[in-house]
């Protein structure tokens, strides 16, 4: 295990975390839609709010699968190939996204048919997001070659990994009741709508929090490193925290600080969920114990000394990551800057 290596496990997880952040406001919203957008006018302000952002978000999502294949190829082929019919869904679901993203505005005829596709379409990404996570962290079935042996799809659904997806569906319906009640105009409905709800999703947020933390602890018990428990424990702190925060900054209707504190336990999150499996990318085994179609692992933990990429090649993606990291950053301090504040109501 090289410093590279260690450089490269830590980026993509950076790149996890701004894709959780970044496009989890905009999936959020497209959840919340249904539920807070009850006119013409209000699903116009909604789609407008995150019109201008969306496409650029979803870079993140490329970027860190990008890095995982040039960086960490063997982990690649097995998370991919485990998940294949996963990933599809998540596929499709942005797909479908964006096409009532882009066709709605001009379909009017058809626009109940783009509003449940576009609630669809952010469902099922912000759902399996956490559903992954979950499994990489209690372990899938490999044999010796790394090829995932469980049953495809139903085999990575059990009593855990819905845990962990319904945790990261809340935290993204928390960033997108915040991020409506940022943008969306004072008095408008769905500004109040938002505002009342997000202080629900923080409370899930923490319940479910606490009973991933249990499980795992109690019933999955991973192997992780000793050396980063205090490390894990101020992400866990950091977590808590700021969803506390967000409650009084909730209840003094600070919309844009409960945004801040809903982003920053998004990132804690993920930061722990590094520290939590660091050296390794996936863990060999059977996974949770109380699934019923728990199956034997006959391979080793896919790690970052067994699926790292040469130094040449790492040191060569690390260049080319300091130039283009600090663009992709100013495009979007410049494209949120261009579009900050509400949205305006249009006559």
């Amino acid at each position: 295990m090289t410093v590279l290596g260690i450089i490269w496990f830590c980026l993509i997880f950076v790149l996890i975390a701004g894709y959780f952040v970044l496009d989890g406001f905009d999936l959020g919203a497209g959840v919340l839609s249904p539920f807070v957008a009850k006119t013409d006018e209000e699903h116009a302000i909604l789609h407008r709010s995150i019109g201008p952002v969306w496409d650029g978000n979803e870079v993140w999502l490329l970027t860190a699968g990008g890095a995982l294949f040039a960086a960490f190829g063997a982990a690649y082929a097995t998370t991919f190939s485990g998940f294949y019919l996963a990933i599809m869904l998540v596929l499709i679901g942005l797909i479908i996204r964006a096409i009532s993203l882009e066709f709605g505005a001009h379909d009017p005829a058809w626009k109940k048919t783009w509003r449940i596709l576009f609630f669809v379409g952010s469902l099922l990404p912000a759902l399996l997001f956490g559903v992954a996570v979950g499994n990489v962290y209690a372990g899938i079935p490999m044999d010796a070659n790394g090829d995932y042996i469980g049953i495809p799809l139903i085999g990575l659904v059990t009593p855990f990994t819905l845990l962990t997806g319904l945790l990261g569906l809340s935290l993204f319906l928390l960033l997108g009741a915040s991020w409506l009640a940022l943008k969306s105009p004072v008095g408008l409905a769905m500004q109040k709508r938002a505002s009342d709800i997000r202080l629900a999703f923080v409370v899930i947020s923490l319940l479910l929090f606490f009973a991933v933390s249990a499980y795992g602890h109690f019933i999955i018990q991973p192997e992780m490193d000793p050396a980063l428990n205090i490390l894990r424990w101020i992400f866990a702190g950091a977590f808590v925290a700021a969803l506390l925060v967000a409650v009084w900054s909730d209840s003094r209707k600070q919309d844009l600080l409960t945004f801040l504190l809903a982003c920053a336990a998004a990132v804690s999150l993920v930061g722990l969920w590094a520290a939590s499996m660091f050296p390794n990318f996936v863990v060999a085994g059977a996974g949770d114990p109380l699934s019923l179609f728990a199956t034997a692992a006959s391979g080793e933990n896919i790690t970052i000394a067994t699926a790292a990429s040469s130094d040449l090649t790492l040191a060569w993606m690390l260049g080319i990551t300091c130039v283009g990291m600090p663009l992709v950053l100013i495009y979007h301090v410049i494209s949120y800057r261009v579009f900050r504040g509400r949205v305006e109501q249009q006559d």
